[in-house]
């Protein structure tokens, strides 16, 4: 479940890159030859930042994943678990209809697991060494139930092409932003000053944790929707075992305030319930229950 949180980590440090690459090649001009904005040129040049940090970063998903947690490929099973893992997830891949994922295994206590890829036929699972010591299989199977629905749905490009939508919108009206406050505030007349520069990028951070909420918005709706697949998959009892026993297993204070949004339950009401990825377990659990 830590797919999201990788995704946005890799897809920030690509937009950093791809913009400091544009400014040094001299290919991020916005201004026509009054010194006003050309709008085409720039709503273009977001797009290409914008849509480039998020397809590059899906591309490299399951690359980074491997790289940030330390995920191990189960080539050959060498025991009855692993065996175990990869047939459950070859049938479960078999009845939805796609390619058979890779499976990992990353040395983790937290119970999680994940699922990534640009290509629902060459995805991939892992599952943390906390949670094969924590959970019983029948509640492993609907993790993974859960895991193969994000898959099935293709969740991680459609949440490329959210993120690239957001993407250029906040780097173009950062831009508009620090233009203004460049022309009006600062008076300045040709071309841009320091205060474009540290306005773009104040708003571009403001804006870009407004926008988020929209994508941690669409998280929360699949995370449902994977709940719905994982309990046809691997029957509704099952799935609801293996959100009660992430929500024994869930330490509030595990994670930082900063990364409390990624964790596995995602608690929190109020403003801080906008940032969350992942709808509350009790939530989740009581959809289930609902369902006919």
């Amino acid at each position: 479940m830590k797919r999201i949180f990788l995704f946005i980590v890799t897809n920030l440090a690509i937009l950093l890159v791809l913009s400091i690459t544009l400014r040094i090649l001299g290919v991020d001009r916005m201004l026509d030859e009054q010194g006003g904005i050309d709008f085409n040129s720039l709503l273009i040049m977001s797009a290409v930042i914008g849509f480039g940090g998020s397809l590059i970063s899906l591309a490299m998903s399951k690359w980074s994943a491997k790289r940030m947690t330390g995920a191990v490929v189960i080539e050959q099973p060498s025991d009855p678990t692993e065996r175990w893992l990869v047939e459950t997830v070859r049938r479960q891949a078999e009845l939805v209809g796609i390619g058979m994922p890779e499976v990992a295994i990353y040395d983790a206590p937290d119970v999680n697991a994940f699922a990534t890829g640009m290509n629902r036929n060459e995805a991939l699972v892992a599952v943390s060494t906390g949670l094969l010591q924590n959970m019983q299989k029948d509640e492993i199977e609907g993790v993974l139930a859960h895991e193969i629905s994000h898959v099935a749905n293709g969740d991680m490009v459609t949440l490329a092409l959210i993120q690239g939508v957001v993407n250029t919108f906040v780097i173009f009206l950062s831009r508009v932003i620090g233009h203004f406050v460049d022309r009006v505030v600062f008076k300045t007349e040709r071309e841009h000053g320091p205060a474009f520069l540290i306005t773009t990028l104040v708003a571009q951070m403001v804006l870009g944790i407004l926008a988020s909420m929209i994508v941690m918005w669409f998280s929360r709706q699949r995370e449902f929707r994977a709940d719905a697949g994982g309990a046809q998959l691997a029957g509704r009892n099952k799935m609801i075992a293996a959100l009660e026993r992430l929500k024994q297993r869930h330490e509030p204070t595990q994670l930082p305030d900063r990364l409390a949004a990624f964790g596995i339950s995602g608690g929190g009401g109020g403003v801080k319930s906008l940032f969350m990825s992942h709808p509350p377990l009790e939530v989740r659990i009581a959809a289930l229950r609902e369902m006919t």
